[in-house]
């Protein structure tokens, strides 16, 4: 089995200030994947996750179209809530999740628990899926909480080798001073969150909400528990929010809270896996969203 790294790749700068340039709106990467041969006509046209129509597949891409959408979501918006890995750092960049999955699996190996998960469990790159996988056979235990702060060690580390996403901090910077409030609503621990953020000198963007991964493993995304916090915290309607995630199960979460959803894919794989999910709205660079949220010049 060949194991890949997750995140997200930095291509651009990390700094922009907030200028009066004229509004330049990148369109909105259309739905490039083709659509399964037995996809009903009632799918196609079902209502989406996020609260829009689904597009219909047998008609052409409207980039026009897309591009405002894009423009609407994010006009639309008083508070934006950012998942973290991926659409705010590439978490694992330097240290792997890989190599953090095995450490965990390692670990309950030599507790003598090698059998406690199955061998696709074993071999997963994803730590999360390690720590579920002991959540649901042994919820509240002593060992989920040490194996819980284990992960959260390991991406503690892993923070101080995170590499930026390209776009994020210039993103942020301009939402902050056009007076959106911001959150990050994560499955990571909001410990590393807040590592992170404060090396990136982002601390004021978001501080205090910061609402990360707890003890209660079954709020994880795609439960809406740290939206909804998020929203509450914030005296904020979830039509007025948006969501920035690059998962499907930041999508779920937002579906479930009522708040608009906006995709983050770096790659065409991460949009197929969004669109499938049901997104309608997927950006392949933060650049798009930045140059929508640019105040256009009188």
């Amino acid at each position: 089995m060949v194991r890949r790294p997750l995140g997200n790749h930095h291509d651009g700068p990390d700094t922009l200030l907030v200028t009066s340039d004229a509004q330049q709106t990148a369109k909105v990467t259309p739905h490039t994947g083709t659509e399964a041969a037995d996809r009903t006509e009632a799918r196609q046209r079902a209502e989406a996750p996020d609260g829009t129509q689904a597009p219909d597949a047998t008609q052409a891409p409207d980039p026009a179209g897309a591009a405002a959408d894009l423009r609407d979501r994010i006009s639309r918006a008083r508070v934006v809530l950012w998942d973290f890995d991926g659409p705010v750092c590439r978490l694992f960049a330097g240290h792997t999740a890989e190599r953090v999955a095995d450490r965990l699996v390692e670990w309950l190996a030599g507790r003598g628990l090698h059998g406690l998960l199955t061998a696709p469990e074993r071999d997963s790159p994803d730590p999360h899926l390690v720590l579920r996988a002991v959540g649901r056979r042994h919820p509240g235990s002593d060992l989920l909480a040490e194996l819980e702060e284990r992960l959260t060690q390991e991406e503690l580390r892993a923070a101080d080798s995170a590499m930026p996403t390209a776009w994020a901090d210039p993103l942020i910077r301009t939402w902050t001073a056009l007076g959106l409030r911001l959150a990050v609503t994560t499955n990571n621990s909001p410990r590393v969150v807040a590592k992170y953020l404060a090396g990136r000198g982002l601390t004021a963007c978001f501080a205090p909400h910061v609402y990360g991964r707890t003890r209660d493993l079954h709020l994880l995304k795609p439960d809406p528990h740290c939206l909804n916090r998020a929203l509450r915290a914030m005296g904020s309607a979830p039509a007025d929010a948006l969501m920035i995630g690059d998962t499907p199960s930041d999508l779920l979460a937002a579906r479930e809270a009522g708040v608009p959803f906006l995709g983050y894919a770096r790659n065409e794989r991460k949009e197929k896996h969004l669109r499938d999910a049901g997104a309608t709205a997927v950006v392949h660079s933060l650049k798009q969203v930045l140059d929508a949220a640019r105040p256009a010049t009188s």
